[in-house]
């Protein structure tokens, strides 16, 4: 079977689980977040909290409360590293000095898992599963309540009650994350992903001396990471380690539960607001553009030109041999088309259209199908920007669900657009025209430019993959990422929820003739041009200097 062939293959039997597990986990997750019922667990939590689940919050309360507990996540993710020497299970590693532990606490917090360490060489087991994978739950869990809250401003009229954020926090994450992660862990330990608490040791014998790695609880924190589209990897090799990633099944099965959460939430929106085609148009969109590009991406590796690719049937440089060209290619866009940022080979050795078609992933906002929760709300602002152009060119005021698109609505919407533009490019600016900064290149020109252009774009977006080459291990890298993670996570969160308990507010607008149809193909085309637009007017320029100038050069 050639190479090709097999990643085809790959390709197809992933849409096949995909489609299998759409319709029950979406419908699970509706009746999730529609339930009036507490479980027992459930109320201990909140008596521990101190919250009121029955409560409805607006959406000023309930943006404080986003806000409230992500900022205790921060402090308390960021104490546990700074006094990692004094914890038990610290594996001798020393505390994480102040800049590094706050840019790791950003990162997890804010659902990136940006990563400057080295994780078996500076993560104790404490710290990894008491702080970081704990931030792999709830940091998933947040992104899916907002995503609820926007949701039921579109379902609800002639309030501004958005639901309970606590209880969308703990239900999203005791009946949806916990249990798919217990059974998907199960899954990686069969496949040969270590789970343990082993100290350091030796694990064989090479040409000059041991070899030493420590153990870890590598399957329960590997299934969340993927998962929640977190992407934080016990090991610095991240996902193309073989103690996280053993074989081309649990990479294909990796893959899958990356997406399946992202895609299924489509259903979920469709059920919550009474239609099922309206769901069924935004997984359209999000599906159109994923195929896309994992066809471009594997055209691209597969058809480079050159005396070693044409040996190796494709560009083999930085990827894994276990999963070749194809398996590593629809990882590479599954993880930057959503939020997750794990990586089973290095986007850096890439060829420059290779590179770039990972960065264009995550400047489209990361919304095809995008991180659980965010790849919806943020798909669902494009939505509303789509409908909005379609009203000037017919002279209509635009509606969306029922909805008017007004001039609060469409603000907002902007103001969500340009915000995470705004962050990777000022800061992008920064670096280069800053003297200190561009040392930590590894490669010079157009190439050293992306690498600095795709960690900008990487935290902003909340990503957390690596171009591979760039010492991102500095004051400067480690405290301008971790602003861009927070900013690039909590402000669109702002303009979201804003614009959830506008719409709440309103009173819905009877369907007529002339209302503009957006559970129809015509439409989902337009929403796709408009994605493609707005995101190539913002970053073309930037694109231009960086992995196009490498692609053109090659």
């Amino acid at each position: 079977m050639s190479p090709v062939t097999a990643g085809v293959l790959q390709l197809l039997a992933l849409i096949a689980a995909l489609a299998l597990a759409y319709r029950p986990l979406g419908d699970y997750m509706a009746r999730v977040y529609s339930s009036e019922r507490h479980y027992r667990p459930e109320k201990w939590i909140y008596k521990v909290i101190g919250a009121n689940p029955s409560a409805e919050m607006r959406w000023p309360a309930y943006l404080r409360a986003v806000l409230a507990f992500s900022a205790v996540s921060v402090l308390f993710l960021y104490g546990m590293q700074r006094l990692q020497g004094s914890l038990p299970g610290s594996l001798g590693f020393v505390s994480i000095d102040p800049d590094q532990a706050f840019n790791t606490a950003a990162s997890f917090v804010a659902n990136t898992n940006w990563q400057s360490y080295y994780g078996e060489q500076a993560m104790g087991h404490v710290v990894q599963t008491g702080g970081l994978a704990v931030q792999n739950f709830v940091s998933a869990a947040v992104g899916m309540a907002v995503a609820a809250a926007l949701v039921r401003g579109f379902a609800r009229s002639r309030t501004g009650e958005l639901g309970n954020f606590w209880a969308d926090l703990v239900r999203g994450t005791v009946r949806i994350l916990l249990p798919i992660s217990v059974i998907g862990a199960i899954v990686l330990v069969a496949c040969g992903v270590i789970q343990n608490f082993a100290g350091i040791h030796e694990v064989g014998q090479f040409t000059g001396g041991t070899q030493q790695w420590n153990g870890g609880a590598v399957a329960s924190q590997e299934v969340i990471k993927e998962l929640g589209t977190n992407g934080g990897g016990y090991f610095n090799a991240n996902s193309a380690h073989p103690f996280e990633n053993p074989t081309p099944f649990t990479n294909l099965f990796e893959i899958f539960l990356i997406l399946v959460i992202p895609f299924a939430l489509t259903r979920t929106f469709g059920r919550m607001v009474g239609n099922l085609r309206q769901g069924y148009a935004i997984l359209a969109t999000m599906g159109v553009i994923w195929i896309a590009f994992t066809a471009l991406m594997m055209w691209t590796e597969f058809a480079h030109h050159g005396p070693a690719p044409d040996v190796a049937g494709g560009a083999m440089e930085g990827k894994e041999t276990r999963f070749g060209i194809g398996g590593s290619s629809i990882f590479a866009v599954a993880t930057t088309l959503t939020s997750t940022g794990a990586v089973n080979s290095f986007h850096s050795s890439y060829t420059g259209f290779g590179g770039g078609i990972t960065m264009l992933g995550m400047q489209l906002g990361e919304i095809a199908p995008g991180g659980v929760g965010s790849g919806l709300y943020g798909m669902l602002i494009m939505a509303i920007i789509a409908v909005f152009i379609a009203g000037l060119m017919v002279g209509r005021t635009p509606e969306y669900l029922g909805k008017k698109i007004g001039t609060r609505e469409i603000k907002l919407a902007a103001c969500y657009i340009l915000v995470t533009p705004a962050l990777v490019l000022c800061f992008t600016a920064a670096a280069m025209a800053l003297p200190t900064p561009g040392n930590s290149m590894t490669n010079a020109g157009a190439h050293g430019f992306s690498e600095i252009l795709y960690a900008y774009t990487s935290g902003a977006n909340n990503n957390g993959s690596a171009f591979a080459g760039l010492n991102a291990d500095t004051q400067w890298f480690n405290s301008t990422i971790g602003i861009a993670m927070l900013l690039g996570r909590f402000l669109p969160m702002v303009f979201v929820l804003a614009l959830a308990g506008s719409l709440a507010e309103q009173k819905p607008v009877p369907e007529t003739a002339g209302t503009l149809r957006t559970d129809k193909p015509l439409y989902a085309g337009l929403l796709v041009g408009t994605i493609i637009i707005i995101t190539g007017l913002t970053y073309f320029p930037a694109l231009a200097l960086g992995p196009l100038a490498e692609g053109l050069a090659s």
